[in-house]
């Protein structure tokens, strides 16, 4: 064995452990880890290059991958191979990344890419818990320049009592799921959802699982000492900085940027107002400064830009639009504002707009969930675009973002707690949030305008759930800072913190927290979900002067579902040899028919636009389902299903056949069956008896038809009648001689 090989274990307590492992896969990557939690191990590898790219930010990418054969299943698909990443892949991509981000330092340009690996799988332990911790052991035991170590836990309250990393089964059972990232001193990144829990509730949990962190980021230290990795680190120059040329420029421009900053003007206005003093600047600078600091010239007016902002707003309080810190932008909603669609509203915040529509479909529309260690199905899709005219800008569409998969999430878990049961709505559910403005906090307008359509659509949710984002702006050096409301697009940017928060009047059910400086105390926390809760409020008092409960009904033309359970051995009864009778009672009732075994019983879901369409499949069903008894002597109708050359076979009931015999057709002789019946032809029989061996139901046309003027009835074949008596009159036979030889 030429390599050595370095690990260390942490004990999650209850008997779980993870250990981190490096020196023995990977090693040209300037640093590899494999973690293991029970079966569930993940390789994490991490690269950078020595050269800077020519760009005034980190180009970081994080890749994840769940590998098939980690569950020991085959992908699907005709290649058999695992290809675009899944939704799931890309959400704990998001999650990685940005934890990882704010980390590195801010003058280091070289391309950097971390990729985490899931090579073998544990169908209790969650790879997604452990993905940060090992992207960040990877990095740490390289000499990538790196402010970690970070590390990424997950809490979940289950039965009331947190627990760190819970297993798959106890997920289940939780009413609190968080994911949170940080460092040995702060948090950096939340994102969870919840079932409308408070916000002391919310900061318990952090707690909870910064504990954690800090002993994961501590075993990632100990780790790095033993390679030899935890002081040493490369030396880079990526940036070239003239002090007082910056100086310069701060003097200049931070008065005049200040004062621009106070007029309270649109977002148009302001990029305008900002180019312009900007391009004075540069117009004034000679053609060598121009040519030797044109770069740097840049940074630093973008720098005197960033400062007068800032401080404009913990000096005076007052935001690039005029407003107060606390203060909401205006709002105006609109529902039924799309008559074709299920449901529909428009929630405009100030310049951030949403036309959300609603879809209601049947079980054959549920999302197929098939990944690696998941195979699933979905009642309730949520779907986020952000076209580049909402912004005002003109470029390619290259298919779906990780931002929109990773917004329409964050929509999705804050709705999905006040859905309906689907004992009570058996809809497939189907939200599309389309940005037509963007400024600021679009997926929080996904999560107001995707109430309204709910509620417009007659969706019965348990309650309207409104969301916010909410900002930081921090002075490190004085202490000040300032908690900001409804942010605009340019405070995020420029400011510390985008805090987005979800919930109902009763509590918190969805929020996304992420950190772009080294700290934040849980003090500042507990005022900035305070200050949420208060916005939150203020938002959904807005919304439900438009819309203030969910309608009485569907729309017109939304489908109709009605839901039936039957015992679980009729099933084949209702689906038939090929699905042959399912289809027919579909094909007949113009419905849409689905059934499912769960848990021993049958769930059939019928759907068609025309309430009396339901009816009559509802009621074919239930015949199948629970079978009428066939009365002997009682007159029925029912389709031919075969013809014979000695009578037809015909549907009783629905699952139950008999014979009408050739004999039984008509009261003169037939001669071919089909002269009287066709397939598939509905006719009037009565029922006349059973066989008494195989038990079927025998049946009788002519009985219901007059007889012919002058009919005399024959005897059946093999009734010897009046015959046997005269033969018996005559006496015995007489005795026939035998042949003695």
């Amino acid at each position: 064995m030429n390599y050595t090989v370095h690990n260390q274990t942490i004990d999650l307590g209850k008997g779980r452990e993870v250990t981190i492992e490096t020196g023995k896969l990977a090693k040209q990557a300037h640093g590899s880890v494999v973690v293991r939690s029970g079966n569930t191990m993940l390789l994490a590898t991490a690269v950078s290059s020595h050269e800077p790219m020519d760009v005034d930010f980190l180009p970081l990418t994080v890749d994840y991958r769940e590998k098939y054969a980690a569950a020991g299943r085959f992908p699907g698909g005709f290649f058999k191979r695992e290809a675009r990443p899944s939704d799931t892949e890309v959400l704990v991509m998001r999650l990685v990344d940005r934890a990882l981000r704010p980390m590195f330092p801010g003058d280091y340009h070289a391309g950097t890419q971390v990729m985490i690996q899931l090579m073998s799988s544990d169908a209790e332990v969650l790879p997604d818990s452990l993905a940060g911790f090992a992207a960040s052991a990877a990095i740490a035991v390289s000499d990538i320049p790196f402010d970690g170590p970070i590390s990424e836990v997950r809490v979940a309250r289950v039965g009331g009592e947190f627990v760190i990393n819970p297993l798959r089964s106890e997920l289940e059972e939780a009413d609190m799921d968080i994911m949170v990232a940080g460092t040995m001193d702060s948090i950096v990144m939340v994102e969870g959802e919840m079932s409308e829990v408070s916000e002391g509730e919310m900061v318990d949990a952090i707690e909870v699982a910064h504990a954690a962190i800090r002993t994961q980021c501590e075993a990632q230290n100990e780790l790095a000492k033993k390679v030899g990795k935890f002081d040493v680190k490369r030396e880079y120059s990526h940036e070239t900085h003239d002090e007082d040329w910056k100086a310069h420029i701060m003097a200049d421009m931070y008065p005049k940027f200040y004062e621009a900053g106070k007029t309270g003007a649109t977002k148009e206005e302001r990029k305008n107002r900002f180019s312009e003093l900007k391009a004075a600047f540069m117009d004034a600078m000679s053609d060598e400064d121009r040519e030797q600091k044109g770069g740097m010239t840049s940074d630093y007016i973008k720098s005197a830009q960033k400062k007068a902002i800032r401080d404009l707003v913990l000096n005076e309080g007052l935001r690039l639009d005029g407003r107060k810190t606390d203060e909401i932008r205006s709002i105006w909603t609109e529902v039924d504002y799309l008559p074709g669609c299920h449901g529909s509203s428009i929630f405009t915040r100030g310049e951030t707009q949403s036309l959300t529509t609603l879809t209601l479909g049947t079980k054959q529309d549920e999302q197929l969930i098939d990944g690696a260690l998941v195979r699933k199905t979905e009642k309730f899709l949520l779907h986020y675009n952000f076209p580049p005219f909402s912004t005002g800008e003109e470029r390619p569409l290259r298919g779906t973002s990780r931002r929109e998969v990773g917004h329409g999430n964050l929509a999705l878990r804050a709705l999905k707690p006040v859905l309906p049961p689907v004992e009570e709505c058996p809809y497939t559910i189907r939200l599309v949030s389309e940005i037509l403005e963007s400024n600021g906090s679009s997926s929080m307008a996904t999560v107001c305008a995707g109430t309204l359509a709910l509620m417009d659509g007659g969706i019965k949710i348990k309650a309207p759930v409104s969301g916010i984002a909410m900002g930081l702006i921090t002075d490190l050096e004085t202490g000040k800072y300032a908690i900001l409301s409804d942010i605009l697009g340019d405070e995020d940017h420029l400011g510390d913190m985008d805090f987005k928060v979800t919930g109902t009047e009763a509590g918190i059910t969805a929020c996304q927290m992420d950190i772009k400086i080294k700290g934040i105390s849980f003090d500042q926390l507990r005022e900035a979900l305070e200050q949420a809760r208060e916005g939150r409020h203020h938002i959904r008092k807005a919304m439900l002067t438009e819309l203030s409960e969910p309608r009485d009904d569907y729309k017109d033309h939304a489908p109709r579902i009605v839901s039936l359970e039957v015992p679980g051995d009729s099933i084949g009864a209702i689906i038939g040899p090929g699905g042959k009778i399912i289809q027919e009672i579909q094909a007949d009732t113009e419905t849409n028919i689905s059934i499912e075994d769960i848990d021993g019983k049958g769930m059939v879901e019928i759907a068609a636009s025309d309430k009396n369409a339901i009816e009559a499949a509802l009621k074919r069903i239930k015949q199948i389902a629970f079978p009428p008894t066939v009365e002997i002597g009682e007159e029925y109708e029912g389709k031919v299903k075969t013809i014979m050359p000695y009578g037809a076979f015909v549907e009783v009931m629905p699952g139950q056949d008999g014979l009408l015999h050739v004999s039984e057709l008509d009261w003169n002789r037939v001669e071919n069956v089909g002269d009287i019946l066709t397939e598939g032809e509905t006719v009037k029989f009565k029922v006349v008896g059973r066989d008494p061996k195989t038990g079927k139901i025998k049946l009788s046309r002519k009985v219901l038809l007059p007889k012919p003027e002058g009919y005399v009835e024959r005897a059946p074949r093999g009734d010897r009648g009046d015959r046997g008596d005269r033969r018996r009159d005559r006496g015995p036979r007489p005795e026939r001689p035998r042949n003695e030889d």
